[in-house]
């Protein structure tokens, strides 16, 4: 029976990796009782879109392959693969290491990196968020954790700092080590080796997705991420505005560079449009449009999201609450959601086919 069952399960392929579930060993503890079969589908993400699209297949083929009248019982699981990458040898308990970039500051960057991750963590990922922006750190307020300190743990003779937890993710910032009135001035060197030691030296354990929010433009901060640290891609927050492009292409054009080689993973175009709480069915392009896929179609990436501007969810990430836990989240959160599986699965894809 068993044999006939995966027989059947072999006719059901992943449209992304473009195989049979058998062949891809995402069939595990398949048993038969009676009339009742159970066995596991392990996914190469959490966040993968395609659950209910396997069920029906599944049921579908071993009803018409093995016998109509079994009743088919499937659990999910998944095991985010590690990605090929440079530095390799580094952060070996993170999977994957993702650089949210912009152009130039004011485009919301930090705020997507933010509900990014947070929803990545919903949907099923241990996930990680490093603030990377020395000199600006934001993420602690957007959080609410400006005023918490990590604690340390001594593991094999070495000192680590462990990230503070909030919405169900692990985060380190430069914010929530130095006192909020003092300024962090260091330049060059200082600011690269300060960056590479707090990354270095925070214990992250088991992450599936370490979102990094980079400081805006291009910089040492990038330069010292490229290449020393395992990063699996970048991808760029942009607005609407066509006069946004130019900045915005010369960090595409950063991590092109040979001495960088980082993959784009996609366009994330924030402010898309206005969306009034009180009539979330309207849309009013007040930045214009089109820049997010110009550039998508430019480099031939994903334009990952078009994300909205919501009335009130600015002064609400000021005291703590994310945009996708915000009195608006109804009408972000499914964008977030979607970006967070699209993302999700556009790094499974690039991971199994290398």
């Amino acid at each position: 029976m068993k044999e006939k069952i995966l027989q059947a399960l072999s006719h059901v392929i992943d449209p992304d990796l473009n195989d049979n579930l058998v062949k891809l060993n995402m069939i595990e503890n398949l048993r038969v009782e009676g009339k009742d079969v159970f066995f596991t589908i392990v996914l190469t993400t959490p966040a993968c879109p395609l659950k209910n699209t396997f069920i029906e297949q599944c049921t579908r083929e071993i009803h018409n392959h093995v016998d109509k009248d079994l009743k088919i019982h499937i659990d999910f699981d998944s095991k985010v693969a590690h990605a090929k990458r440079q530095n390799a040898d580094k952060l070996t308990n993170v999977k994957n290491m993702i650089a949210v970039a912009s152009g130039k500051g004011g485009v919301g960057k930090s705020t997507v990196a933010v509900n990014l991750a947070i929803m990545l963590g919903e949907l099923g990922a241990k996930v990680g968020l490093l603030d990377a922006d020395m000199n600006g750190p934001s993420v602690p307020v957007m959080l609410g954790i400006e005023n918490e300190q990590p604690e340390v743990k001594v593991v094999n003779g070495q000192t680590f700092m462990l990230p503070v937890e909030k919405y169900g993710i692990k985060v380190m910032s430069i914010g929530m080590l130095i006192p909020q009135d003092k300024p962090l001035v260091w330049r060059g060197p200082m600011l690269s080796n300060g960056l590479s030691q707090m990354i270095l030296e925070t214990l992250w354990e088991d992450i599936d997705y370490l979102i990094v929010d980079l400081p805006p433009g291009t910089g040492d901060i990038h330069i010292t991420l490229c290449q020393q640290m395992p990063l699996t891609g970048a991808v760029i927050v942009t607005t609407p505005q066509r006069v946004s492009l130019t900045d915005t292409i010369k960090t595409v054009e950063m991590f092109r560079l040979d001495k960088m080689d980082i993959p784009v993973l996609g366009i994330i175009e924030n402010m898309s449009y206005f969306t009034p709480a009180e009539l979330p069915q309207n849309k009013y392009f007040i930045f214009g449009k089109g820049g997010g896929e110009i550039l998508a179609k430019q480099y031939k990436v994903p334009l990952l999201a078009q994300l909205p501007l919501v009335a009130g969810v600015t002064q609400e990430s000021d005291t703590g609450v994310p945009a996708i836990m915000s009195k608006q989240a109804d009408i972000i959160r499914p964008e977030f959601e979607k970006l967070a599986r699209k993302l999700a699965q556009n790094i499974a894809i690039r991971t199994a086919l290398k």
